[in-house]
């Protein structure tokens, strides 16, 4: 069997500051046709769980661009275009091929094209003719659009929120297209709109269980796949929503009642999906009432993994006001003041403008007498699915009781050896505020005593309705309640 595989993506915050360019790309992870490294990047799963079926089946793997970039503001026409035409040129150059696999988002917009995936999607179509299988691994913060199933003969969005399942979901796909080429299965798809934002936290009840049901009917009466798209409310384009997208073996009609089963079930739940997010200072007694320690304090709104610049000082302000110590806040995204850290040296007693420099939505930069505590040049945190997350130079300040990681590359927090590394004992601390909504949950959770969820402001505020929505199909659930 002939294979091609190959990624691009990223996920737009069409309300974020900042553009996303070749740059972004550029830093985050790009590798040209037979570059990619012998480990998994996390957008390029399918490439990785391909190389290891094809190693013993014999397949011939063609490894085509791989370019992912840290959530942000629209893609650039010129970073799109330019890396589009660049994995269409290396999937042109491999044929023919009898299937194709890519690793995909699913919510890149880029200026001039409300829907990336859809076009990429359309133009490999157009390459490789209607027999060729092409199926794609997606992020389940998504807009499916029917571009994107008109398309591809398969696609598989991660279940898991944190994504700790990347790989297990890319030897789905691997395995289910190889099906089809071999013609085992004729995959026909059922979607269904929600016609609302839902949050899948399955680190909890009731998404944990209804993800569980979701996999417990995969491979069984001619089920092949389900996949729930929860959408991504910071991307302004038509498609955006919570969608039940449904694969079965040729049975169209069975798919459709499944995918509308499915969608009541999570339009019934939606209540109980939703986040609690107390303000700041609620969030803030709430930690410090609490009876154990640490409390982990998740700062969302200023979650770089949604688009935001990850350098907020909003929380950070109140607790210097309020005088809170034993407390540990990050990461910062702020080059410039870590590099001062690192020109000063582990022991330097400074004065430090830390954060509040990309916009609005970062608030005021606060100024600090700082105790630079540790160092460490070139830092890797364990990503999502073990996949390696480069942090570049990082530094730990001290002020006053406050722990404050400052960071060279604009990355969340997911696990815990981004403090570790610094020697920064979590721990034996009161509170650890990490700027991520979600995807610290896997590492973090064995540590914390308690999660809350703080509703600070932020370009990936959790109150929806503060959005200047103009594109998005309404009524939405619960923009418009």
């Amino acid at each position: 069997m002939r294979v091609f595989s190959g990624s691009l993506a990223t996920e737009t915050n069409t309300f974020a500051p900042m553009p996303t360019g070749l740059a972004s790309f550029k830093e985050r992870g790009y590798f040209a046709a037979g570059n990619h490294p012998d480990t998994m990047l996390f957008f390029a799963a399918p490439l990785w769980a391909a190389r290891q079926r094809g190693a013993a089946l014999g397949w011939d793997l063609i490894e085509g661009m791989v370019a992912a970039a840290q959530p942000s503001g629209t893609t650039t026409r010129l970073a799109y275009e330019t890396l589009r035409d660049e994995l269409l040129a290396d999937l042109a150059a491999a044929l023919p091929v009898d299937m194709v696999l890519l690793g995909l988002h699913g919510a890149m917009v880029a200026d001039g094209y409300d829907d990336c995936e859809g076009d990429l999607l359309a133009r490999v179509r157009r390459l490789v003719g209607p027999e060729v299988v092409v199926g794609a691994e997606l992020d389940p913060h998504n807009h499916l659009t029917a571009a994107m199933t008109g398309n591809a003969d398969l696609m598989i969005a991660f279940k898991e929120y944190p994504h700790t399942d990347a790989l297990e979901r890319a030897f789905e796909l691997v395995d289910l297209c190889a099906a089809t080429v071999q013609k085992r299965i004729r995959p026909v798809a059922a979607t269904v709109d929600c016609e609302m934002i839902a949050v899948l936290h399955t680190s909890r009840d009731p998404a944990r269980a209804f993800v569980d049901r979701l996999q417990s009917l995969e491979g069984r009466d001619g089920v092949l796949s389900i996949s729930v798209s929860h959408g991504f409310p910071w991307g302004d384009v038509p498609g955006m929503g919570t969608k039940v997208l449904v694969y079965t073996d040729n049975d169209r009609a069975k798919a459709e009642q499944l995918a509308r089963t499915l969608a009541d079930e999570l339009i019934g739940m939606r209540e109980a999906l939703a986040i609690t997010y107390p303000g700041i200072d609620a969030s803030l007694d709430q930690a410090l009432a609490f009876d154990g320690a640490p409390v982990v304090l998740a700062d969302g709104a200023d979650n770089p993994g949604g688009g935001a610049a990850s350098d907020a000082t909003f929380i950070l302000r109140r607790m210097v006001e309020r005088g809170i110590g034993n407390a540990v806040i990050g990461p910062f995204w702020d080059p410039v003041t870590a590099r001062i850290a690192f020109e000063a040296g582990v022991g330097a007693r400074l004065t430090l403008r830390i954060g509040g420099k990309i916009g609005p939505m970062s608030g005021e930069p606060i100024d600090l007498d700082c105790t630079v505590v540790a160092l460490e040049p070139d830092l890797v945190q364990t990503g999502l699915s073990g996949s390696p997350t480069p942090m570049g130079d990082c530094a730990l300040v001290r002020a006053g009781g406050i722990d404050i990681l400052l960071v060279c590359l604009r990355n969340q927090a997911i696990g815990t050896d981004l403090f570790t590394q610094l020697g920064c004992d979590l721990a034996a601390k009161k509170i650890v505020v990490v700027k991520s909504s979600q995807h610290f949950q896997a590492s973090f959770s064995k540590v914390a005593a308690k999660v809350i969820y703080a509703g600070a402001p932020g370009t990936v505020t959790l109150d929806l309705s503060t959005l200047p929505y103009r594109r998005i199909r309404r009524p939405k659930w619960p923009i418009d309640r």
